[in-house]
């Protein structure tokens, strides 16, 4: 059997709007509230990775103990061609306060996208 150009083209043409779907973003529409929460802590780690970068820090909650967060800021191209970060800009230890939007179930995440700070507790640089 003799394969035309025009099916070929029609095949992949088919193949290239069935994968559409598969690198498509996410929305995020109702999953975090829409009313900023600002907390401060420790900073853990810092992960510049696609597609979100995270944060993760320490929180001390309203009886003592420690709450991991983890915060998700957009991809690391923002952060360090809008910002200027590199992988050493939060380090292991830093203080930090954070505001952003808090996941509509309660568990200790946080968007860092929208309506956010990021400032060193310290010195009161806002560095995000």
């Amino acid at each position: 059997m003799k394969s035309s150009p025009a099916g070929l083209s029609l095949i992949a043409l088919g193949f290239l709007l069935g994968s559409s779907s598969v690198v498509a973003h996410h929305g995020d529409a109702g999953r975090y509230d829409e009313t900023p929460v600002t907390l401060s802590g420790t900073v853990v780690s810092l992960q510049l990775m696609n597609p979100h970068s995270l944060l993760i820090v320490d929180v001390e909650d309203e009886h003592g103990g420690v709450v991991r967060w983890r915060a998700e800021f957009g991809s690391p191209q923002i952060l360090v061609n809008v910002y200027g970060w590199d992988r050493y800009t939060l380090k292991t230890g830093d203080k930090i306060t954070m505001t952003g939007r808090r996941v509509l179930n309660g568990a200790p995440y946080f968007n860092l996208t929208e309506q956010a700070a990021v400032v060193m507790t310290e010195t009161g640089e806002q560095i995000y």
